[in-house]
């Protein structure tokens, strides 16, 4: 469900809007346990997000950066790089072990 949170501090090219909106919404939804509010939530749950958005946009931009920019394609192939890894950890043994 957290999918759409990323690193969104010290990008070349900065953050976007969209980028601070997706982690924003998927956040709320993380913390509310629903994907969709009832009607009755809706103006509640999008409040949230905006509030959200508008504190990630705040921190992201008063941060001060150290070092070289990252770039998302960069960190797009470490992201993958990580994920062969996780995977080819999490391969094992047949259940029920030897048999002999």
């Amino acid at each position: 469900m957290c999918r759409s949170i990323r690193v969104l501090f010290h990008f070349e090219p900065p953050a976007t809007e969209g980028e601070i909106h997706a982690a924003a919404l998927q956040y709320v939804r993380k913390v509310s346990g629903t994907r969709k509010p009832a009607r009755a939530n809706q103006a509640r749950f999008d409040e949230a997000v905006e509030a959200v958005a508008r504190i990630t946009r705040e921190l992201v931009q008063g941060m001060e950066p150290h070092g070289a920019p990252k770039t998302r394609e960069v960190e797009l192939a470490k992201a993958k790089r990580r994920f062969v890894a996780r995977t080819a950890r999490t391969v094992t043994a047949p259940p029920g072990g030897d048999s002999d």
